[in-house]
């Protein structure tokens, strides 16, 4: 049975546009490594994708987050880095105009895995969203989350996040 790995919004606004951090940067490499240990098993990667459009402003996140990122089309929607350039037409990847993606627990809840562990940006608010997702749609398989290859633009946040995964049977590792 084969494993899954999910990389979450891992994009030029997330990293280096504008919602970007430099903690963001540092991710890419580590990332690439686990997307490599991944093909090698031929495990199943995930992508998933922040994506906006013109209208971003008048959406309740565009109200709430008056910032403009990841407009589907712009550079911005684009994987980030080495990341990007790994990232396989075969993958899987998910646009999504939220927080978690529907698709993807409806994805996940129809295919069996030896267990399922998810990476990228932002841990506070994308990442804890999608596993939780993925926790959902498969309550009974190990879900992990490297918390060396996650991080927020706030460390506090970060931190707090891990620990409401941790208590929701979500391992960090």
């Amino acid at each position: 049975m084969k494993k899954c790995l999910i990389i979450v919004d891992y994009q030029v606004d997330f990293v280096t546009g504008s919602l970007g951090f430099e903690k963001a940067k540092l991710l890419d490499e580590k990332i690439c490594n686990k997307i490599l240990e991944y093909r090698k098993n031929n495990d199943e990667i995930i992508f998933t994708l922040d994506t906006h459009g013109n209208d971003y402003y008048n959406t309740y996140e565009g109200i709430h987050l008056p910032v403009s990122h990841c407009i589907k089309g712009t550079d911005g929607h684009k994987l980030y880095g080495k990341t990007g350039k790994m990232a396989k037409k075969e993958d899987k990847h998910f646009y999504k105009t939220c927080f978690g993606s529907a698709e993807l627990y409806e994805y996940l809840r129809h295919n069996e895995y030896k267990s399922i562990e998810l990476c990228g940006v932002v841990t506070n608010i994308c990442v804890i969203s999608n596993a939780i997702l993925a926790k959902t749609a498969q309550p009974e398989i190990d879900i992990f989350v490297d918390s060396s290859c996650t991080a927020s633009n706030d460390d506090k946040l970060n931190n707090e996040a891990l620990n409401v995964m941790r208590s929701l049977h979500i391992k960090i590792i």
